[in-house]
């Protein structure tokens, strides 16, 4: 149409101030049909009016009237569709559309025929990409529980005396000349300190005794992955305690077996072996580990080959060694049976598995020393056992008794909330009915209620330089 009519259609568009007045010049009267009838006549039965199209548009009362559709793409035409070719061509499109118009609705009426398009093109796409499957479908590897998606590495885990627990990648650790001042392993408050450090690979298990004989389960990676300068997260908030319930020891597991034993010691003096297999299947709410019975509680724990020898200290200053051979391996219900005979008052405070080292005994009113580990005789299961601290009237009970190396730090806990960091190599080696040197002044009421061996790297440097009086700078590292 608006070929035909080219000259009044383009004059209609030049009297026009804008486009959209132009649009409504174009739209507002009817036009000469020109070709539109005879290309109508072409497409026979085959529907051509768009969808939507008001019935004022189109070959109206003889003559063309223009939707806003057909306006705009007038208005959008390029000159050069102007000329004699273009319009050839524009019939020829016309023709076409036609064609597939009809050869598509055939299609749409005959099932047959539809049944081999569908099928010509499913061959198509399977000759397309018919290629090997490149995705393994493994039915083993559907069932993922969260430990198969954590990476395995070693971390280091730290748990503070205040019971705040965290982990740290081994690699932020550096390795160092000897003679660096090391890292910080933790950031704790003034009244805290760690209490607890090693080495444990993110898919070991953590056995958690309480001191009311419960034990609770927890993996490595569950442990909050915190830098140098976190404190962690308070044990409370990642096990189900409860109420003055407190987490005394904490055995890293890679393997539950049946050649390992959890040896534990409760403050009335009973000893217990269970095989670690019998802890391998976890409770979320944790389970008895020991039954312990009236005012009795758990003390120590720790984890033994079937080949040690046991220590156990009572407040009275005494010790027994035996083998721990002497203690039958128990189920975990069961209570145990007599380590050491205790006097009317006295309580078992502490339990050493026998290793390298000394044996480090105070008291209460802040006397200690430490002790050859061969000063201790080897007796049997349940007698009153030797002196190790004098518990005399200048010293009063024994409150606390551990294995201790040379090289480590010692902090000691008063009952006002006093802190004393002092190294072990400060403490006198001395025999066993000894009464030992002062550890630490306390004020009067005031009396020695722990000590702790520190496991933390102390300082906060990166390294040091070597002592050049005793090493060459230029040298390699000494191994």
């Amino acid at each position: 149409m608006s070929l035909a009519n080219i000259d009044e259609v383009i004059a209609t568009i030049k009297a026009a101030s804008s486009p959209a007045e132009a649009r409504v010049a174009l739209t507002a009267r009817a036009w000469p049909p020109g070709g539109v009838p005879a290309l109508l006549a072409r497409a026979g039965e085959v529907a051509t009016r768009p969808e939507g199209a008001g019935a004022d548009t189109g070959l109206v009362d003889g003559g063309y009237r223009l939707s806003d559709a057909q306006a705009q793409a007038i208005l959008d035409m390029r000159l050069n569709r102007l000329t004699a070719l273009e319009q050839d061509k524009i019939v020829a499109e016309y023709q076409s559309l036609l064609d597939l118009l009809r050869d598509l609705s055939d299609i749409l009426a005959r099932p047959e025929r539809l049944a081999d398009v569908i099928r010509n093109e499913l061959i198509e796409i399977r000759e397309q990409y018919g290629d090997a499957r490149r995705t393994e479908i493994n039915r083993d590897h559907l069932d993922l529980t969260t430990e198969d998606l954590i990476e395995p590495q070693d971390v280091v885990v730290t748990l503070s005396h205040a019971g705040y627990a965290k982990s740290q990648p081994v690699t932020e650790y550096q390795t160092q000349r000897r003679g660096g001042r090391g890292k910080s392993a933790t950031a704790v408050k003034d009244e805290d300190f760690i209490e607890k450090l090693f080495v444990a690979h993110t898919h070991d298990t953590l056995l958690c005794f309480s001191n009311r004989g419960q034990v609770y389960w927890l993996k490595v990676y569950e442990l909050p992955q915190a830098g140098r300068n976190a404190r962690g997260k308070p044990m409370v908030n990642l096990l189900p305690l409860r109420e003055g319930e407190k987490i005394n020891a904490v055995l890293p597991i890679k393997q539950f077996d049946d050649t390992h034993f959890v040896f534990m010691a409760t403050s009335q003096g009973t000893v217990k072996k269970t095989p670690l297999s019998a802890f391998s299947r976890p409770r979320a709410s944790g389970i008895i580990a020991v039954d312990l019975r009236d005012a009795d509680r758990l003390v120590g724990v720790d984890l033994t080959d079937g080949a040690r020898e046991i220590m156990l200290f009572t407040s009275g200053g005494k010790a027994i060694r035996f083998d721990e051979n002497e203690v039958r391996a128990m189920g975990r219900d069961s209570a145990g049976v007599r380590g050491v005979k205790l006097e009317t008052g006295q309580e078992l405070i502490a339990l050493i598995v026998v290793r390298e080292g000394h044996v480090l005994t105070a008291s209460e009113n802040g006397y200690g020393k430490l002790t050859p580990l061969d000063d201790f005789p080897v007796h049997g299961r349940g007698g009153q056992g030797v002196i190790a601290l004098q518990t005399t009237e200048r010293n009063g009970a024994t409150v606390a008794a551990l294995q201790v190396e040379v090289s480590q730090e010692l902090m000691l806990i008063s009952s006002n909330g006093t802190l004393v960091r002092t190294p072990v190599a400060d403490v006198s080696v001395v025999g066993r009915n000894t009464q030992g040197v002062r550890l630490i002044r306390l004020d009067d009421g005031e009396r020695l209620v722990g000590v702790e061996r520190i496991e933390s790297l102390d300082d906060d440097g990166q390294s040091a330089d070597m002592d050049d009086s005793t090493e060459s700078s230029d040298g390699p590292a000494p191994p």
